[in-house]
């Protein structure tokens, strides 16, 4: 009986000394961030109270790293002391996302409007009279109606984010596009902007094209910033020039300088803080996160001790 206990108690005095020292062994804590132009970036900095960072990287912590969306993604999946943020829209399971001032990230608590660090999907086309053809002005609004249709909002809503807008079946719509009725396979509708939405803006062409004439699309997004500035900004007729340009925060400034018609928003979106699968860390309040970036913490101890 007493060898029993004995082995009991081993394995007991085990596992807490690997759970101490899993905390312990993370050290100093490697902070991932994006650059300047990302929306995401803007919605994270802004959601945990440090706007001024948004778009200044002297007031973030010394030795930061920057990554797009993918970059963190893939850093935290071999950084055990790493920690980034990703649209919830781009989160699986090869990293860990933290729950947010005790809240899950999650579709439904983004709904419900529970999850506090969220931002808008929004979009933006060019000026009627700015299309190099007619065809491509009428296939740019077909795309539009059809996202924001039944079956566009079933598009985002299955890449992980929360539709805003169902106007109907697009089947139902389509009538008023008779471009959609033409081959349209010689045309091409080119897409930018943020990319924390590119996989749902590749999956909205996709399905779009076959519903309107197979019409190609070329998705190459950059940044929320270049979602303005190549479709009504100063790069709109320049080799990047894009029909349809995403950003994933609100438009703001010059953005907002043309007909509000030509720009709306598909979705909303969650941001998410993410670490290593093996941190044992599984939430992080929004002063801690501005605490982190700002500098004032720097080892993980201090979190999961």
């Amino acid at each position: 009986m007493k060898k029993v206990w004995s082995f009991a108690l081993i394995i007991m005095i085990t596992m807490v000394l690997a759970a101490c020292n899993g905390s312990e062994d993370l050290g100093t804590i490697n902070v991932y961030t994006r650059d300047t132009s990302s929306g995401t970036r803007d919605g994270f900095m802004n959601g945990i109270d440090f706007g001024d960072a948004s778009a200044n990287d002297s007031l973030l912590v010394d030795g930061f790293i920057t990554n797009d969306n993918n970059g963190i993604m893939t850093a935290m999946t071999t950084d055990t002391a790493g920690i980034g943020y990703v649209s919830l829209a781009s989160l699986n399971q090869t990293v860990k996302g933290l729950n947010f001032n005790g809240v899950e990230p999650t579709i439904e608590n983004v709904m419900n409007d529970s999850y506090g660090l969220k931002r808008p999907f929004n979009y933006m086309v060019r000026l009627e009279d700015d299309f190099e053809n007619d065809r491509e002005r009428d296939l740019t609004y077909a795309f539009i109606a059809f996202l924001e249709s039944n079956d566009g909002a079933d598009v985002i809503n299955d890449e992980g984010a929360v539709s805003v807008s169902a106007t109907g079946n697009f089947s139902d719509i389509r009538e008023d596009y008779p471009v959609c009725d033409l081959d349209n396979s010689e045309y091409t509708l080119n897409f930018g902007g943020s990319d924390a939405i590119q996989s749902i803006a590749e999956a909205l062409s996709d399905a779009f094209s076959p519903r309107c004439g197979n019409v190609n699309t070329v998705n190459d997004h950059t940044g929320s910033s270049d979602g303005y500035k190549r479709t009504q900004g100063e790069e709109k007729d320049g080799v990047n020039a894009k029909h349809v340009g995403y950003a994933s925060r609100p438009f703001r400034g010059e953005e907002l300088s043309n007909d509000e018609s030509t720009r709306g928003q598909l979705a909303w979106d969650a941001i998410v803080a993410i670490v290593h699968n093996d941190n044992p860390l599984n939430n992080i309040t929004a002063d801690e996160l501005k605490r982190i970036y700002s500098g004032d913490i720097t080892e993980w101890s201090t979190l999961t001790e």
